[in-house]
């Protein structure tokens, strides 16, 4: 089998539609494309008490420890709902550092170092928006952009803590006082200006991240002009040799 180290992104809907056109993810997967997978394991709507869960049932140290080059935890927007406007989704604070930690103590237990995790804080929150999108739906406004700064702060924290790097998109996306509702699409969800902004600052920490792995590495398997076509076999898999 041909292997191809690779990058999980595992996170919540923000996660999952960055394979959208103009992503973060799928501009991601383009600039390593033949050089590393780059997983999304993005789910919507959930938090991170079902994350901490499910973390283990996607590596182990037999399907996949050792290729794996990176992993982002994104978590937060949804742990950071009002409990009582939105229970099911709501994780007290305490417990979302709890659950960050223990996957990255996870992790660790699989032979993945925290220098090559990266913690992603929740974005900030447009109230006016996302109330909006509430409204729809038959809800009250359950989100606030305050309290998504507070698991922001925690997330912070734990990568302290922990050693491992933390992109704190909250803070970024606001600095300076900034028009950060540029960056979102409904209030909560990355616009494509804020999935570019998102990779943009993603890239430069995965890329050193990346260092031992390498991004001048070749491409998997050789460039098509450089294929033997009279030995192709030989060409394409230099390093296997006839028993």
């Amino acid at each position: 089998m041909i292997s191809w180290p690779r990058i999980l992104l595992f996170g919540d809907s923000i996660t999952q539609f960055a394979f959208e056109a103009n992503g973060w993810g799928a501009t991601l997967a383009n600039k390593l494309v033949r050089r590393f997978d780059v997983l999304n394991r993005g789910l919507s709507g959930y938090n991170t008490r079902w994350a901490k869960l499910i973390l283990p049932k996607l590596i182990t140290k037999s399907s996949g420890s050792e290729t794996t080059a990176a992993v982002t935890i994104f978590f937060g927007a949804n742990d950071s709902a009002l409990k009582e406007e939105n229970p099911q989704q709501h994780v007290p604070l305490d417990e979302y550092a709890d659950n960050l930690r223990s996957m990255i103590k996870y992790l660790q237990s699989v032979d993945i170092a925290p220098d090559r995790i990266i913690l992603i804080t929740p974005p900030p929150l447009h109230e006016p928006s996302w109330e909006k999108q509430c409204f729809i739906k038959g809800y009250k406004l359950n989100r606030l952009n305050a309290i998504a700064g507070e698991y922001a702060k925690a997330c912070i924290r734990v990568g302290q803590d922990c050693g491992t790097e933390v992109l704190d998109l909250w803070t970024l996306m606001q600095d300076g006082g900034q028009d950060y509702t540029v960056y979102l699409s409904d209030g909560l969800h990355l616009s494509d200006k804020g999935n570019e902004f998102l990779e943009s600052k993603l890239w430069p920490i995965l890329e050193k991240k990346l260092g031992s792995f390498t991004l001048t590495l070749p491409f998997i398997l050789p460039y098509w002009m450089d294929v033997d076509n009279k030995n192709p076999e030989a060409s394409l898999f230099p390093n296997i040799t006839e028993k």
